[in-house]
């Protein structure tokens, strides 16, 4: 029988906060304390991005529209989203963390690694390490997390699954092959079902039958992701935690518009307010571009481009107007769902590109840094062009990519 008191040689475990943003709204408003209460992006939103656990009980669940949810819930309660608030209460959650090991990996808004290999001699067993764990986000934001504990990522991550609300689970590291093996491979996180089908055809169904073909069928496949899917169904996944952020290959906005949007003003509209959002992020950041993905999604598919520009630069302005010669160029008044405005391959520039009046791109360099102040003292938008006024009300959402600093610290 395995002790789980004595020490592992590796120790990894999942932080994952229950129900995030249905719980901070019900803690934010002590009247929908152990109500069913549904999480839509805006008041305006129709799909529901999160619920609470009383609202999954009558069978609600995330993507589900709220009318449908209405009908399992008629007593279902709206909560439109707070972004911002959320990725408050993550970043206090993240630096509390750090205050029991400095090898974190934020891997989303409400989930986290944490390598406590060397911790041990100081904070005590696995088992107390989780406890400790779960009892600082308890104290710092008053929420409960379900956490997985393990000698690898992979398996962390799927032990954290198995006790939810307020888990405590723990899969020794010797114990990991034989707990996975009987799971269908689409259990374990990273294997979606495309990847489900290639090795369907090697008869791989459950983790266990993994060991059953050699690593250089999923790794000639999918390459060093395919050497790591063999090894993670059996519990050894190689991943290490990865505390540093790389830099970024690209930074982009996009937004859903009403179904069949076919009004050009409104769809330059939403052009401009991803322009002006990447490129204040551009700004924020140091970075610039020459060139931009520009993609406008329609019932055939997406209308896209590349354009390039024979300078860099940050500026909103410029970025829209590469978006309004796209859409006179490619549109012809077919409805739209979405649009995307992408700086590919952003730099850091030492010395500002020219125009062929330096004295105009000196004068609007200075006008963007004191709107870039204006709007990150008073809000967002506080100051912007004209045509975002009548910017869409849908508030913003977090990247899945989201980081508590940095580049990744995207709304």
């Amino acid at each position: 029988m395995i002790n789980n008191n004595s020490s592992w040689d590796n120790v990894i475990i999942l932080v994952d906060m229950n129900c995030f943003f249905a719980a901070v709204e019900q803690q934010d408003n002590p009247f929908w304390r152990n109500r069913p209460i549904a999480v839509t992006n805006g008041i305006q939103g129709t799909t529901i991005i999160t619920s609470s656990y009383e609202a999954r009980s009558y069978g609600v669940k995330t993507g589900m529209r709220l009318k449908q949810a209405k009908q399992l819930c008629p007593e279902l309660i709206q909560a439109p989203s707070r972004p911002y608030r959320y990725a408050e209460i993550s970043t206090a959650i993240m630096q509390s963390l750090q205050s029991i090991t400095p090898d974190l990996e934020v891997y989303s808004v409400d989930e986290a690694f944490l390598d406590v290999t060397h911790c041990q001699h100081l904070l005590g067993s696995p088992l107390e390490i989780g406890q400790l764990v779960k009892q600082t986000v308890h104290e710092v934001s008053g929420l409960t997390c379900s956490v997985g504990i393990s000698g690898d990522k992979t398996t962390a991550k799927y032990a954290a699954k198995l006790n939810k609300p307020d888990g405590l689970t723990l899969i020794h590291p010797n114990d990991a092959e034989r707990t996975l093996a009987p799971l269908p491979v689409t259990e374990l996180s990273g294997i979606n079902k495309g990847t489900a089908r290639f090795l369907a055809q090697y008869g791989v169904y459950h983790c266990g039958d993994m060991k059953k073909i050699p690593i250089s069928i999923p790794a000639k496949r999918f390459g060093n992701l395919g050497r790591r899917i063999w090894l993670m169904a059996q519990g050894k996944d190689p991943e290490q935690i990865q505390t540093n952020v790389k830099p970024p290959k690209t930074i982009g906005h996009g937004k859903v518009m009403p179904p069949e949007t076919d009004d050009l003003v409104t769809i330059l509209t939403y052009f401009q307010h991803m322009c002006e959002k990447v490129a204040a992020r551009l700004r924020q950041h140091q970075f610039k571009a020459s060139q931009f993905y520009i993609g406008l999604k329609t019932k055939q598919g997406w209308l896209q481009t590349k354009a390039k520009l024979s300078y860099s630069t940050d500026d909103g302005k410029i970025i829209f107007e590469l978006c309004k010669r796209f859409t006179m160029h490619h549109w012809s008044q077919q409805g739209g769902w979405q649009v995307q405005v992408t700086a590919l391959n952003p730099h850091t520039e030492q010395q500002d590109d020219l125009f062929e009046n330096g004295s105009i791109n000196t004068k609007q360099n200075q006008l963007n840094k004191t709107i870039d102040s204006i709007n990150q003292r008073y809000g967002e938008f506080t100051i912007a062009p004209s045509r975002l006024i009548d910017r869409s009300v849908m508030p913003n959402v977090i990247a899945p990519s989201w980081k508590p600093s940095g580049h990744r610290k995207t709304i």
